[in-house]
């Protein structure tokens, strides 16, 4: 796929939206429970290294998350802090952070967990696509909390069984509006 000639400085800035909306991406296939969004990620043989969790191929990662994500606990990822620095026209290195909550529960009893993350990934710009070729995770802190959801003790939601919740891939409003 060849490329239009552009200024350097125009080209610096789509190719960080780019590889920003890879990070994006994945955070919602995280949350979402779409495998495809998050092995879409990833280049062929990208290493994932997820701090202590896990450490393989992008394609085995994303084939234990195929597993995984039909149990897993409903969870939102947010990212935040994204640095990207160019290194040529086809590789950069970032880092960016991941505050994650997930709702779980052990033995019968509801927790929330709040964690932070960091991933520091070398990007590829391949065939023009940009994606992952080496991920690295380390995990900053957990917070362990007793489920309280009040919606505001009542002020934002009287009924919260009312309420539209957030579910996994395809059971939610983003695939049912044409995600």
């Amino acid at each position: 796929m060849s490329e239009t000639k552009r200024d350097p400085e125009i080209q610096a800035l789509l190719d960080k939206q780019a590889i920003n909306e890879v990070l994006v991406s994945y955070c919602r296939g995280a949350d979402r429970g779409d495998a495809d969004l998050i092995a879409a990620a990833y280049h062929p043989g990208a290493i994932e290294d997820h701090g202590g969790t896990f450490l393989g191929t992008g394609e085995e990662y994303v084939a234990m998350l195929r597993e995984v994500f039909p149990t897993a606990p409903r969870m939102t990822h947010l990212i935040t802090n994204i640095a990207i620095e160019l290194e040529g026209p086809d590789k950069a290195l970032t880092e960016c952070y991941f505050l994650a909550f997930s709702r779980r529960e052990e033995n019968g009893e509801p927790f929330d967990h709040l964690s932070c993350c960091r991933a520091v990934d070398k990007f590829e710009k391949r065939d023009g696509k940009w994606a992952i070729a080496h991920r690295r995770m380390c995990w900053e802190w957990g917070h362990e909390m007793e489920t309280k959801e009040t919606w505001s003790r009542g002020q934002t939601a009287t009924d919260p069984s009312a309420l539209v919740r957030g579910g996994k891939k395809p059971n939610d409003i983003l695939y049912e509006m044409g995600g």
